[in-house]
């Protein structure tokens, strides 16, 4: 919800200014903001507590959050592109787009992110690589004309000091609940419960642990959430055979949209506040735009191949037929392929074509794929033959 107020001031305006209703501008950030928590080298504080729980090294869990965290971003990508081709919008000014001349110049505002990431995959402590980056951030200040002098850098850490009390407060309070979850031996009561319905389907029990991590993560940020979540649901996918990594990722990924996932959906929430749209439009269209996220976690379940597990050409392989089944999937959900509207009927066999992409199997691949080219086919004979009738 933070990266939403602290972004969202300037892209909700700017989508606003070229054509995008503000109901669809705010459900975009909140997406894309809640999505920068997945995003690796640097992701939300949600992964940090992922590696002190699971005893995994970050740069590990930053490695296999790259094909899922793609995935989604493309996702978005593609859901966003086929809006702006509904509304038949342009793009912007060649005048009003900033050169790229003077962003060149100021590339070295990156090096504390730089920093930052090289100590943590060095094998750095969290708190020792924040410190190196804050440091050279100072340093950096100096070559640009808003220069951190004494008073400047106390400013700065008085707010890190008030950010930080909100982060303990809310982890302290997370604790506190998985505290409870631990003495009440409800953790282990629904560990047995996922058991149970995994004997009778496991894509059953994957499906009522998403429920559980989405409600439960509701109403709070994603920190506590996914702390809440992996006390509660990881467990019980653990105890079911499932790799403790894929486990906490499935939960991490489920608590992180439950910020854009309605009725409860902090992140629209708060764009819509900044758009001036109804919250709870805006959160089903946020739902809508994000939806690759709901499905992301099912992929690299039943394909381990998308967390960089296993021979690079599987993991190339699983990649790009994983990214052209997000394609067909935002086709389906936006109702547009082939550079115009699709039916029903074409919607229902991209959604069809875009889960057997992504299931991960050669076999599917390829029935994916042919499903595909005859709609495409199919597509543009209608097209042409819409054309000649109209003409």
């Amino acid at each position: 919800m933070g990266a939403v107020d602290t972004t969202g001031s300037l892209t909700i305006p700017l989508m606003k200014k070229v054509g995008y209703e503000k109901n669809t501008a705010g459900a975009i950030e909140a997406a894309a903001s809640t999505g920068g928590q997945i995003m690796p080298p640097i992701m939300g504080a949600g992964a940090f507590i992922m590696a002190e729980v699971t005893g995994i090294p970050y740069s590990d869990i930053a490695i296999a959050a790259i094909i899922p965290a793609i995935l989604y971003f493309v996702s978005i990508f593609f859901m966003v592109d086929f809006e702006a081709a509904k509304l038949g919008m342009k793009g912007m000014r060649k005048e009003e787009l900033p050169r790229v001349s003077n962003m060149v110049r100021q590339v070295y505002l990156f090096v504390p992110i730089l920093i930052l990431i090289v100590a943590l995959f060095m094998g750095y402590s969290v708190i020792r690589a924040g410190t190196l980056a804050t440091i050279s951030a100072a340093v950096v200040s100096w070559f640009t004309p808003y220069k951190m002098n004494l008073r400047r850098v106390y400013g700065a850490f008085e707010i890190a000091g008030h950010m930080s009390i909100q982060i303990i407060a809310v982890c302290a309070c997370a604790g506190i609940i998985v505290g409870v979850i631990s003495l009440t031996g409800v953790g282990a009561r629904f560990s047995n419960l996922l058991l149970s319905l995994a004997d009778t389907s496991q894509l059953l029990a994957l499906f009522f642990a998403m429920c559980i991590a989405i409600l439960l993560g509701m109403g709070m940020p994603t920190t506590a959430a996914y702390a809440v979540a992996a006390s509660v649901v990881a467990p019980g996918l653990v105890d079911l055979g499932i790799p403790l990594l894929t486990a906490h990722f499935f939960v991490f990924y489920f608590a992180v949209v439950s910020a854009i996932t309605p009725p409860v959906a902090l992140a629209s929430f708060a764009a819509a506040g900044i758009s001036g749209a109804n919250p709870l439009k805006t959160s089903l269209a946020s739902f809508k735009i994000g939806i690759a996220a709901f499905v992301v976690p099912f992929m690299f379940f039943y394909n381990a191949t998308l967390l960089m597990e296993g021979e690079w050409l599987h993991v190339l392989r699983s990649g790009f037929t994983a990214v052209f089944g997000i394609f067909l999937l935002a086709c389906a959900v936006q109702g547009w392929f082939v550079g115009n509207c699709a039916s029903f009927i074409v919607r229902l066999t991209l959604a069809a074509a875009a889960f057997l992409m992504i299931s991960g199997g050669l076999i599917t691949d390829l029935v994916g794929l042919g499903v595909a080219g005859a709609v495409f086919i199919l597509q543009k004979i209608v097209n042409r033959e819409s054309i000649v009738a109209s003409a």
